[in-house]
């Protein structure tokens, strides 16, 4: 990754193929900036040890968790704390970034088709 490469996170989420399989744009000491285009929905899980930061690019994206339900649009900022379920549930198309630690497990510990491993994850767009 160029750290001296400035790069549009609109631009990248748009080129993005794949739904649910987020690519890191930068990172920041030991926190990854990576965004992603969602459709749908994820599944449900955990990050244990690790909060999510969720800043929608284009959209709206509404994350289910077992004692609320958040509607984020486009602009908005939410942070799942660590250790709470959810999942994340897009209508229509989403463009969203995340800020998440380096040991951030995709979907935690549950294991989908749609999880992606980090090396996914770092693949150039």
């Amino acid at each position: 990754m160029d750290a001296f490469k400035a790069l549009s996170p609109h631009l990248v989420a748009s080129q993005l193929s794949e739904f649910w399989s987020p690519r890191v744009v930068a990172e920041v000491d030991d926190v990854y900036v990576k965004v992603a285009k969602v459709k749908g929905t994820l599944t449900w899980h955990a990050h244990d040890n690790e909060d999510e930061l969720f800043y929608i690019l284009k959209g709206r994206l509404r994350i289910e968790m077992e004692k609320q339900t958040v509607e984020l649009a486009e602009g908005d900022v939410y942070v799942v704390p660590k250790g709470v379920r959810h999942n994340p549930v897009a209508e229509q198309e989403c463009h969203v970034m995340l800020i998440e630690r380096k040991t951030t497990q995709h979907t935690g510990t549950e294991v989908t088709e749609k999880t992606r491993s980090l090396e996914e994850q770092l693949r150039p767009v």
